[in-house]
């Protein structure tokens, strides 16, 4: 597929106030990108200060080589999950739509792990991040095991990249340490809290004389680095999604972007990184859209271009509280483990605030690459409706080829102990069979294992059986036991649906049986049930798993000659009389 043109936006703006003076300056931010379509949003950003603040737009020479530029008119995206649990159903959503803008605008989808979080990231849930993605399809251009030119891909990895870029800021003034103790910051958020204001930082330690703060580095005081923060002035972005969103800069504070063991901060790392790896555009979910703010102050104090911004409603549960562990499943894991196929869950995330303006609902990866636009991207929060996932992973499942689905429940069947073998004509034949009945992989398992179970006791003594039983079930019983010990049904079921229906036919005629009359009786006593997909392809397939040996042992099958030694020891007065006979089929020899 050719890639869609883009066009660069206009560079961001910074106007300064001091002592009723103004001036402008247009940073060196060149090589932003906006995509062409034909309902064109010029995106911009704007920051007005109203502060003695200026911004150094210089950088020594191994930074600039760090933050090297992407190439003209190129998207650059980014997924950056934090290892620390599985893949939450909303975190894959994200990393769906940066995927699909990447690909339909003929850019890169980069993935970064966030593992500054020391105590509880860990490789096991990164190696399972990287297999919920892989199994999604949604294969990263650069990254963890892919590598590219703005490595390394983990934050972990990057500590040296983050101190050298504080240190700068250090030097040209953004930034201060601050020597504050844990007790001396308690007890300003109580002060502010009394006064009932923004627990921000008072900024003590912003303006400290040079004496002052060596006097603390000599003690060896652990200190902080915090970013210095306009007092006034607003700070405006024009989002993807959201359109116009903007804060006030007194309500920030100075706020800390090295903690005092050497540790970055989640804000500094990630504009560092976005930065540094050339990032467009930053899909995310707007639970981060209060991080915006500090992110636009740092990439303004290091002069570093500014992606577009484009902030995800969250996904809800159906009370359209945020999803959580409490409604269900959330992550991609579980799902996958529940039989889910990938297909439908990207189709599935994909309808999650995202819709191609006409009524279809199916689409294939490649096809929602052709589809997706960010401006159709709602504002308002999905509900996530776990029945409608289902029956769209049923949907999924029809449009299969018979070849695909028998050798997906074929394989299946023989992974979870029921069966084997995961092909052969039984493998064809049952999936044939069940396969409407089906919306999960793992439906299957009950739907074969109820096949091969024989409830008969259980159905006769059932309030639903009783009509059946005292239709003359005993008689056609002992006619049925007559056809079979003569050889006459298992002949006729060797010759297959051929003979099954001669053998009907004239069993029918013998017993002066026809329609329900004759067929409910022999479902029942062939089957053991009342209810069950096409009784003739059913009595066939039982046929063929008892002459096979493609069912394992412990899968619970009766045979066909076991269902008839059951029929000829049953004790049909004991049901007529209406006493529930207990025992269990399993006790059956």
């Amino acid at each position: 597929m050719a890639s869609r043109s883009v066009i660069l936006p206009p560079t961001s703006t910074i106007i300064f106030r001091c002592n009723n003076q103004s001036s402008s300056s247009s940073s060196s931010l060149s090589q932003f990108l906006r995509y062409r379509r034909s309902t064109t949003r010029n995106s911009c950003f704007s920051l007005i200060r109203r502060s003695c603040f200026s911004i150094s737009a210089t950088a020594s020479s191994s930074l600039q080589e760090q933050a090297a530029p992407a190439p003209p008119n190129q998207v650059r995206v980014r997924f950056a999950p934090s290892p620390t649990g599985n893949l939450h159903v909303g975190g894959a959503r994200t990393a769906l739509f940066n995927y699909l803008f990447a690909r339909s605008n003929g850019g890169k989808f980069v993935l970064r792990i966030e593992d500054t979080d020391l105590e509880r990231s860990t490789r096991a849930s990164e190696e399972a991040l990287l297999r919920d993605l892989s199994w999604l399809g949604l294969h990263w251009d650069e990254g963890p095991g892919v590598g590219g030119d703005y490595g390394p891909y983990r934050q972990s990895e990057r500590n040296v990249m983050y101190r050298q870029y504080a240190e700068k800021l250090l030097k040209s003034g953004h930034v201060y340490r601050c020597f504050c103790s844990n007790e001396e910051l308690e007890e300003m958020k109580e002060i502010a809290k009394l006064k009932e204001l923004p627990p921000v930082y008072t900024g003590k330690w912003s303006n400290a004389t040079d004496e002052e703060v060596e006097e603390e580095l000599e003690k060896g005081t652990p200190y902080t680095f915090r970013f210095r923060v306009p007092k006034e002035g607003r700070l405006q972005i024009d989002d993807l999604i959201r359109g116009e969103v903007s804060w006030s800069l007194d309500t920030l504070g100075d706020f800390v972007i090295m903690r005092s063991n050497g540790q970055p901060v989640y804000n500094f790392c990630v504009t560092v990184d976005d930065a540094t790896m050339a990032i467009s555009h930053v899909i995310r979910a707007e639970e981060h859209l209060p991080n915006t703010l500090r992110q636009a102050l740092i990439y303004k104090a290091l002069g570093f271009q500014m992606p577009y911004f484009a902030h995800v409603s969250l996904i809800l549960a159906p009370d359209r509280s945020k999803l959580s562990k409490r409604h269900g499943a959330t992550s991609v894991g579980q799902y996958r483990e529940m039989g889910y196929l990938p297909q439908a869950m990207v189709n599935y995330l994909a309808l999650l605030g995202w819709g191609d303006g006409t009524e279809n609902e199916f689409f294939s990866l490649e096809k929602l690459v052709e589809k997706f636009s960010i401006e159709r991207v709602n504002k308002s929060g999905a509900v996530f409706d776990s029945t409608k996932l289902r029956w769209m992973n049923g949907q999924h499942l029809k449009s299969f080829s018979s070849e695909e689905l028998t050798k997906l429940i074929g394989q299946h069947w023989k992974s979870t102990g029921i069966l084997a073998e995961s092909e052969g004509k039984f493998v064809e034949e049952a999936v044939q069979l069940l396969k409407d009945g089906i919306d999960l992989i793992t439906d299957s398992d009950k739907a074969l294992s109820n096949l091969l179970s024989y409830p008969l006791y259980a159905t006769l003594a059932s309030p639903e059986g009783k009509p059946v039983l005292q239709d003359g079930l005993p008689e056609v019983a002992s006619s049925l036991l007559a056809t079979y010990d003569s050889g006459e049904l298992l002949g006729a079921l060797e010759e297959g649906n051929v003979g099954w229906k001669s053998w009907v036919k004239s069993f029918g005629k013998s017993m002066n049986r026809k329609g329900k009359s004759l067929f409910m009786p022999l479902r029942v006593l062939l089957t053991g049930k009342l209810h069950g997909p096409e009784m003739g392809a059913t009595v066939l397939l039982l046929h063929r798993a008892g002459t096979s040996n493609v069912v394992a042992n412990q899968a619970g099958f009766i045979t066909l000659d076991d269902r008839f030694k059951m029929l000829r020891d049953t004790k049909w007065e004991s049901f007529n009389n209406d006493q529930t006979v207990l025992e269990s089929v399993a006790t059956v020899p």
